[in-house]
């Protein structure tokens, strides 16, 4: 199996840097750079996923790829203080600590309300299901992506296009 892993296009620099999560923002079709994924567009794939959110299918269908849609894809869910918030103003909130910054454990558990277990085994299920003598590609989301490159995935021949 050879995955190719994909992130969505660029979002509206207004949602830029910001914990995006569940929230269905489009991209921004005149920030999307062809040259940064030619190699995806030229490729031919047996099979191409996206999550359920509209900026990982958009970003296919920039690409004229035909793809199936798969919640598990999905980025994590932000508590609801924290969804559309860029860092700075997660800073000033109330419920913010710096402590939370000391592991990626406690950060996740403070900012998302998918337990970070939760969110792994839904990953891992995803990956555990793909076919293994397939060319598949990806397109999914930044915290999706640092999950699939997580020490307790074992998956080894992928190409990451960002």
């Amino acid at each position: 199996m050879a995955i190719t892993l994909l992130r969505h296009a660029s979002v509206a620099k207004e949602y830029q840097k910001r914990y995006l999560g569940h929230s269905d923002v489009d991209i921004d079709e005149s920030l999307f750079d062809y040259k940064k994924v030619e190699a995806v567009v030229s490729k031919k794939f047996d099979l191409v996923y996206a999550s359920t959110l509209k900026r990982t299918g958009q970003t296919l269908k920039k690409l004229g790829k035909n793809f199936l849609v798969d919640a598990r894809l999905n980025e994590v869910k932000f508590n609801d203080e924290i969804e559309l918030k860029n860092f700075d103003e997660v800073e000033q909130l109330d419920s913010y600590n710096v402590k939370y910054l000391d592991s990626y454990e406690s950060w996740s558990q403070y900012v998302c309300c998918e337990p970070l277990s939760e969110f792994r085994a839904r990953v891992q299920s995803f990956m555990d299901e793909l076919p293994k003598d397939k060319e598949i590609l990806i397109c999914t989301h930044g915290g999706v992506l640092k999950m699939l490159f997580d020490k307790n995935f074992e998956y080894l021949d992928f190409h990451v296009i960002s």
